[in-house]
């Protein structure tokens, strides 16, 4: 866009991954956690967490170690980078969190499996040095956290009528308010990420038409 070029790598890279190339709606990854965990603020908010901070590191570790890995190994040793900071989560998680990491069950160590982890640590990290891929890969997951967390916002409010387990619709409206049972059922997530997409592809574009005839103008 126009007010790219006076921007620094560093604010370049946090809105290409929080707007014009979030992971969610531009890329199409991690669709599949947005299934599992997106009926509850709650969980989402520390999944996406997880994802952020595992993004992070092992995009800082790949970087860091990119000269040392053999070409043949590449994608053994990221997926060993990946795993070793999963891990460390998941210890965090029963240690501190015992009762979400009940909650969440299987689905922190499918983090491993999140393909804008290993996205990152391929189309960034093996060619840009640590400090900037760890800034890229917290970012990316804060695209990533900030899409999942609008759906959990919606599913959570409609399904249940609370916002991280607090009453809200179910505090005001009392009897009268029924829950959307679909919203608590994964064909929901389905449903509000095609809208996010269509939403913000739709914006994208009428931002890019009107920058174009801002430059018209000015021509």
């Amino acid at each position: 866009m126009s007010g790219a070029k006076k921007r620094g790598p560093a604010a370049e890279i946090l809105v290409q991954n929080l707007w014009w190339n979030n992971p969610i709606f531009i890329q199409v990854l991690g669709i599949c956690s947005t299934l599992a965990v997106t009926n509850n603020l709650t969980n989402t908010a520390i999944m996406t967490i997880g994802v952020s901070l595992t993004t992070a590191f092992s995009s800082m570790t790949i970087s860091a170690m990119n000269k040392f890995i053999p070409n043949k190994v590449r994608m053994i040793v990221q997926v060993l980078v990946i795993s070793f900071f999963v891990i460390i989560i998941d210890i965090l998680l029963r240690a501190y969190l015992p009762d979400i990491s009940r909650s969440l069950g299987p689905y922190v160590g499918l983090i491993i499996t999140n393909c804008i982890i290993m996205g990152r640590a391929e189309g960034f990290a093996r060619s840009n040095p640590p400090l900037l891929s760890f800034w890229d890969g917290l970012t990316s997951g804060f695209g990533y956290m900030a899409v999942l967390m609008l759906i959990a916002v919606v599913r959570e409010l409609l399904g249940f009528g609370s916002l991280f387990g607090l009453p809200v619709l179910s505090a005001l409206l009392g009897a009268s308010f029924t829950p959307w049972t679909i919203m608590i059922m994964a064909p929901s997530a389905f449903f509000l990420v095609a809208l996010v997409m269509w939403g913000a592809k739709t914006l994208q574009e009428n931002m890019k038409i009107a920058a174009k005839a801002k430059q018209g103008e000015a021509k």
